[in-house]
């Protein structure tokens, strides 16, 4: 994750890219969601020592952007899910549909990144210059640790490694997979090429877009200049990075088609479950709590 503004966004993916085969861990919607804005504070920590005042004005931030994504965005996702839902009970989706919601599941992304813009906008600019020197030392420290982990080894040892983070998410979703269906999450995690460095790199130019935009903080332009980072966070990248995320984006709906093509009615049932599960989740979620 990058600092403090990508983890105001962590809301965000916590509660919409669960529905995704690469993220969630938790085995409550319900925990994950109530308590998202408790988790996002306890990173910032992480990052940067809060004063008082700072946590006082970050927790009112996000409960109001809860109250705001479970009120107003939590109905869209329903309709969506049910969609699915439909979609999955006709039998194996074909690629069309599978990019088809795809782009459903990314278009709820920009109206959420637009609203957490004043968050991270508040956060960030009452920092003092001590917490953005902590700040600048944790990105690096964490960086070098990230890039130690993914790119120790050759390429055929990134690859694999790559190819079994993927299966151990691939299975949140469809199961234990069969020898066919670990096959293809192979190849697939061997023709990814350099995503993995692309992807540090690209996560190391937004660090640094961050870093500059901080030397500003009080200019009239830095709220503009952070927005361009929460809401075209892509831009900061690079063009390699751009390019990567487009191929990778169609290459895991068409690796998506070849698992669940490759699979059994128990596969298919275990998906099914599972998105129903989170339908039902979002179903009795209240926002007042």
């Amino acid at each position: 994750m990058d600092a403090p503004v990508n983890s105001l966004i962590r809301y965000r993916t916590l509660i919409i890219a669960i529905v995704v085969v690469m993220l969630t861990g938790c085995s409550s919607t319900k925990m994950a969601y109530r308590y998202a804005d408790w988790g996002v504070v306890w990173w910032v920590e992480d990052y940067i020592p809060l004063t008082s005042e700072q946590q006082s004005q970050l927790n009112a931030d996000l409960d109001n952007l809860r109250q705001w994504h479970c009120s107003t965005e939590l109905p869209r996702y329903q309709a969506w899910l049910d969609e699915l839902e439909a979609d999955l009970t006709r039998g194996t989706p074909d690629v069309d549909t599978i990019e088809y919601h795809q782009s459903r599941l990314l278009g709820f992304v920009p109206d959420l990144l637009e609203r957490a813009t004043p968050v991270a906008v508040n956060l960030l600019q009452s920092l003092s210059d001590a917490q953005v020197e902590a700040l600048a030392e944790a990105m690096a420290e964490n960086q070098r640790e990230l890039e130690e982990e993914m790119l120790a080894g050759s390429a055929e040892e990134t690859a694999a490694a790559r190819a079994e983070r993927t299966r151990e998410r691939v299975e949140r979703w469809l199961g234990n997979l069969n020898t066919e269906q670990e096959a293809l999450v192979r190849s697939w995690s061997e023709n990814r090429g350099r995503q993995t460095q692309i992807w540090l790199e690209g996560r190391e130019n937004w660090q640094r877009a961050l870093l500059s935009a901080l030397e500003k903080r009080d200019s009239p332009a830095f709220e503009a200049q952070i927005r361009e980072l929460i809401v075209h966070s892509e831009r900061a990248r690079g063009p390699e990075y751009q390019a990567m995320m487009q191929e990778s984006q169609q290459a895991m709906a068409t690796l998506m088609h070849g698992l669940i093509e490759a699979g059994s009615d128990q596969h298919q049932d275990h998906l099914l479950a599972r998105t129903d599960e989170l339908n039902a989740d979002f179903g009795v979620l209240t926002c007042s709590s």
